[in-house]
């Protein structure tokens, strides 16, 4: 089990062409229930794109208390002063990426399904790795299916916080939870929900009470 509760993640869909539309529901969602963080991650889109999303986002998630991570582009995280980057492996180089974030900022690594690239993030100075995916997803195809015994694996033996991505809703979060995952990623399972943002929010963080 994880040393502290599970907390939610947020992923924004890939796209947002409804930005004031977007930033409502995220008001409501973040209103509803502990969410830890928010990664803009948006794809196909301009930087001015970004940036724009960034300025109507932020402040309603600092209000919340929940943090900004920019996706793949750790230039424009700290040229709009968010609170960290997600790494791909086909990005920046996690080394060069700490070093040119400094101390302070957050910065996560995608693992995939491979305990060698988590070993490898944690030593680069990643602060946390994310698993996945562990269930089909509508947001993005999956490059890998990883399982709970990854989660377990790395609770066990490393401090450094891991995140389970993929695929995840209220129906399905339980085991990873109960393996150990330190934070749930979730796009779809939210802002695709039948009930709606707010409620799937409200459900995630009673199935992961639950499953504590």
């Amino acid at each position: 089990m994880s040393k502290e509760p599970c907390r939610l993640y947020l992923i924004t869909p890939p796209r947002l062409d409804d930005l004031p539309g977007f930033a409502r529901q995220l008001e409501d969602a973040l209103g509803a229930g502990d969410v830890a963080a928010l990664q803009i991650r948006l794809k196909d889109v301009t930087d001015e794109d970004i940036r724009a999303a960034f300025s109507a986002l932020n402040p309603i998630a600092h209000a919340a208390g929940v943090a900004v991570l920019i996706n793949d582009r750790a230039d424009l995280a700290q040229q709009l002063g968010a609170d960290g980057v997600h790494l791909g492996q086909g990005d920046m180089p996690l080394r060069e990426a700490r070093k040119a974030l400094g101390p302070h900022m957050m910065l996560g690594a995608t693992a995939h399904d491979s305990r060698h690239l988590a070993m490898l993030a944690g030593e680069s100075g990643a602060d946390y790795v994310a698993f996945g995916a562990f269930f089909e997803s509508a947001t993005k195809t999956p490059k890998t299916q990883a399982t709970t015994d990854l989660l377990s694996w790395w609770s066990e033996l490393f401090e450094i916080p891991c995140v389970a991505i993929g695929g995840i809703t209220a129906d399905n979060c339980a085991p990873l939870v109960e393996a150990g995952a330190d934070f749930l990623a979730v796009c779809g399972g939210v802002w695709n929900a039948s009930g709606g943002p707010a409620q799937a929010v409200r459900d995630l963080n009673v199935a992961m009470t639950l499953a504590r």
